[in-house]
């Protein structure tokens, strides 16, 4: 078993910022005050403001002379175009996963059998979180940092889900087409990285 992910204190506050973006705390052109943030949470402004710095290199907020820092206005347009760039992340890390995940797919097979679950239920937010798992096992299967961090900085399920709750967009049953993915990878289908990288595109939520 993997240790415990131990998170810092500027990760766990932009947790909670996320949280509260997604669950409408705050909503689009609000502004979110760093100074109230830090007494909520009872610490200083220093890991506050490296948190909202992070979420304004995701684009979630912005940030402006003597208005200080609101909650983007989200739009169909920036969440369609993280999927392109996505999609060819994934194509690599197909490709670079390949000989690992031929192995063993055990990891990958247990995000499909809770997504199936999640499908069975409508649960959207169980959607979200176990398809973005299922890409990360891959993404981390190819055992490159920077291919990781790149990745990571996209903001997927993050964006996501805020697409879910404020375009009202669709989430659909993929829980076959996953399956589908690892079974390339269990054959080791040297079209494995096509495969992902027109799933990925395939799967781009529609408003």
């Amino acid at each position: 078993m993997p240790p415990p992910v131990v998170r810092s204190l500027r990760e766990q506050i932009r947790e909670q910022i996320v949280e509260g973006i997604v669950n409408g705390r705050w909503k689009p052109g609000e502004r979110i005050v760093e100074r109230r943030i830090a007494a909520e949470m009872e610490v200083s402004q220093a890991p506050v403001r490296e948190a909202l710095r992070e979420l304004e290199t995701l684009r979630l907020i912005e940030s402006a002379p003597n208005k200080g820092v609101r909650v983007r206005n989200l739009t169909t347009a920036d969440l369609e175009e993280s999927y392109p760039v996505r999609a060819g992340l994934e194509q690599v890390a197909a490709e670079l996963a390949a000989p690992r995940l031929a192995q063993d797919v055990s990891a990958l097979e247990r995000e499909v059998a809770a997504l199936r679950v999640a499908d069975r239920a409508a649960d959207a937010e169980a959607q979200v979180r176990h398809t973005v798992a299922f890409h990360r096992e891959i993404v981390r299967a190819a055992d490159n940092s920077v291919l990781l961090h790149t990745w990571e900085s996209l903001g997927i399920e993050v964006w996501t889900a805020l697409s879910i709750r404020w375009l009202n967009t669709q989430q659909y049953a993929y829980a076959d087409e996953h399956a589908a993915v690892i079974e390339a990878f269990r054959e080791a289908d040297p079209r494995v990285g096509e495969l992902l990288k027109a799933h990925v595109l395939s799967c781009s939520p529609r408003a």
